[in-house]
């Protein structure tokens, strides 16, 4: 029985960490910001914004793609949506976009600068910022539809 767990284990992470073979090599870099130009952009936005911290080797960040993917098809037009790869590799980040067909924004931050600015813990965090850049909620870890949803809510409530 053991063995057949460890062996059903190692199929399903080798499952979850293949990438198919798309080429990016034609993609342009992801923009790399810091802390500080980051936080300038979403002072900027007249909307709000759910960002969220992701990297191409964190398997729950695979989970989450799709759901972030939906929502944004959902809500793209009332909020901004912001990916940030964090210690990864561009042709990386690339394949994992173009894997999951995410088409919003997104940038590098190679250091995890952005992150940390803003107290986030770990791989992955998603943030909720109200227009001009306050942080309004912090979800560390994986977001599931129900956490998403109730963030992505307070963030409309608060612009009406």
């Amino acid at each position: 029985m053991r063995r057949t767990v460890s062996i059903l284990f190692v199929v399903v992470l080798a499952a979850a960490c293949s990438r198919s073979s798309i080429d990016v090599s034609a993609e342009p870099d992801l923009p790399e910001l810091t802390a500080d130009a980051f936080q300038g952009r979403l002072e900027a936005l007249d909307r709000p914004a759910v960002v969220n911290v992701w990297a191409s080797w964190c398997i729950p960040c695979r989970s989450e793609a799709p759901l972030l993917k939906a929502a944004h098809d959902s809500y793209g037009d009332e909020i901004e949506f912001i990916g940030v790869a964090v210690q990864d590799s561009q042709p990386g980040a690339k394949a994992f976009l173009a894997e999951f067909g995410l088409e919003f924004d997104q940038v590098f931050d190679r250091s995890r600068s952005i992150p940390n600015s803003h107290a986030g813990i770990g791989t992955p965090i998603t943030f909720f910022f109200a227009p001009g850049g306050e942080l309004v909620r912090t979800h560390n870890g994986i977001i599931d539809e129900r956490g998403l949803a109730l963030g992505i809510d307070e963030l409309l409530q608060s612009g009406r």
